[in-house]
């Protein structure tokens, strides 16, 4: 047997400072008194809530719950001033717990992580930043993200253009003044749908142009409820236990079995209920059949775009905001504030570039067939290259050099959306084909970060330091994860759960649908049974990889 001839600098290496990053980072050094290190391309904590900072950015889950449950004093001690908070408070916090549990010192700023490469002789993983940097790490965790590495848009001439472009995955910290301006809008998805209303105030003339409308459906905002706040906080425990039982993980209790169970007068009342009362009570809290029957699914559509047309007063521009041709709740629901009531301006127009594609960007604005539109500002809400694209962005490469990139050329293949086979010690924290965005995110972190780190010291008290999926509990779960998919009507929509928003990319199911108390029982069994399905070894001893 031969015997390692490298050690690593540190135990463990994580990438990202946002939810997961730090929660790693307090669990790793301060409960394991493992050596970690932080790597942040950002110049401080925060993660999504440091990079999207355009007008509107806020969570959709309700503050209360789109927090962390791992600490109850933290729980108890801060207080969030309204009931889904704002991109600057939910920054503030993030800010608050670095400060809390000292966080800083061991995570580096302003430093990217271009390349991660396993060394099969010596277990270890060599990671290379931007800054020319090489650590190598017993372990690897990725908190890099599902939604942070902005799509490429796929039409040319952004850098032709002489006015000012903005993208609201990377807003200017100063912020961005649209006063008197000509804007253009390219894209409708959720941060397009947040930030419109804020722009439309301020623009002279703003310009939408939209390839897919949405079912967006109010967000519900207002002032924390202390009487609320204080109940949940009497009964903390109880609530996130509650929370993760429930399929999106929020303690929604009114569901009901079928909207074709009911006659059209009593749907009406579950439907007006749950819209007025905001949020996901819609999508997630009114039937359960809506994402698995299209009977069921053509109901809630009809009704969400009888309510658009209720809202937006000329009906040529109700007719291009209301979707059609595909399932409600098949593509992220979004949230909205005043968005509809955006489109009731004289200075606001809407432009269809789905029959027509944007050709390209000028020198002067955007040209949509013969017609060039012309702005001073142009905002890119044109989405992300979600869930695969923040890993490829680190030239993964696992054993004999194998790039993340090729293993997955036919889209992504995980066990339980946390780790590969091939790449050893290489933890995804919320990654592909887990629960992940169908999840509320600071529960979902928490519950990978656990079973990451949970399996770490597993390994540490038996002497062992490799684990690494066989390719057989892959494959079963891949498996398991398309087929409680196409029992849904997910895979019927071209959408990023589908990879279906990026020219090229692999067309496969992102997420786990079973879920969250499906998936976290899962995972139980798992590790109640040994780490089933993982291989288990030692760095001196042979690997035997099924």
């Amino acid at each position: 047997m031969s015997q390692p001839i490298s050690s690593p600098d540190v135990d463990v290496v994580v990438v990202g400072a946002g939810f997961a990053g730090l929660y790693a980072l307090h669990k790793l050094r301060d409960m394991m008194q493992l050596s970690t290190r932080v790597f942040e391309a950002g110049s401080d904590v925060g993660g999504t809530w440091f990079w999207n900072r355009y007008p509107g950015a806020r969570c959709d889950i309700e503050s209360i719950h789109y927090s962390y449950s791992f600490d109850e004093d933290l729980q108890q001690e801060w207080q969030w001033s309204e009931k889904f908070a704002g991109q600057p408070e939910i920054l503030r916090y993030l800010e608050h717990v670095a400060d809390r549990f000292d966080l800083r010192k061991d995570i580096t700023f302003g430093t990217r992580v271009v390349g991660v490469h396993w060394d099969d002789e010596n277990s270890l993983w060599t990671v290379h930043t931007d800054t020319g940097e090489i650590v190598r790490s017993r372990y690897f965790i990725s908190g890099a993200g599902n939604l942070s590495v902005p799509k490429t848009p796929e039409f040319g001439g952004i850098d032709s253009f002489r006015g000012e472009v903005l993208m609201t995955g990377n807003w200017p910290h100063e912020g961005a003044d649209f006063t008197g301006k000509r804007v253009a809008v390219i894209g409708t998805g959720a941060s397009g749908i947040q930030a419109i209303p804020f722009i439309a105030q301020e623009a002279a003339e703003l310009t939408v142009f939209q390839r897919t409308p949405n079912f967006a459906t109010p967000l519900g905002n207002g002032p924390s409820d202390s009487d609320e706040v204080a109940e949940i906080k009497r009964n903390y425990g109880k609530v996130r236990n509650a929370a993760r039982n429930h399929f999106l993980g929020v303690p929604f209790d009114q569901v009901q079995p079928s909207a074709l169970a009911v006659d059209a007068e009593e749907r009406r009342r579950t439907f007006d209920a749950r819209w007025n009362a905001g949020g996901f009570r819609l999508f997630i809290d009114s039937y359960q059949d809506i994402l698995f029957d299209k009977k069921a699914n053509d109901t809630i559509a009809d009704y969400i775009r009888d309510r658009i047309r209720e809202r937006v007063q000329d009906p040529e521009k109700a007719a291009k905001l209301a979707p059609t041709g595909y399932s409600y709740g098949t593509k992220r629901p979004p949230l909205e504030t005043n968005y509809y009531e955006a489109f009731n301006r004289d200075t606001v127009n809407i432009v269809d570039v789905k029959t027509t594609p944007i050709d390209e960007i000028t020198a002067t604005g955007v040209r949509v067939g013969d017609r060039v539109y012309e702005v001073d500002t142009i905002v890119l809400a044109t989405g992300f290259d979600a869930m695969t694209g923040p890993l490829m962005a680190m030239d993964i490469r696992g054993r004999g050099g194998l790039p993340l990139a090729q293993k997955w050329d036919h889209g992504p293949t995980t066990y339980l959306g946390i780790m590969v086979h091939e790449f050893p010690n290489l933890f995804l924290i919320t990654g592909p084909q887990s629960p992940s965005v169908l999840y509320n995110m600071p529960l979902a972190i928490e519950d990978h970060v656990d079973f990451a780190t949970d399996a770490i010291d597993y390994l540490n008290q038996r002497g062992l330091d490799v684990i690494e999926p066989s390719k057989d509990a892959e494959n079963s779960w891949g498996a398991l994860t398309n087929d409680i998919a196409n029992q849904t009507l997910l895979p019927e929509t071209n959408s990023w759960y589908m990879g279906a928003n990026i020219p090229g990319k692999p067309r496969a199911c992102m997420v786990y649908l079973g879920g969250a108390p499906a998936y976290r029982a899962t995972c139980a069994e798992v590790v109640a049974d040994g780490y089933a399905g993982f291989i288990l070894t030692r760095t001196d001893s042979p690997l035997t990889v099924s």
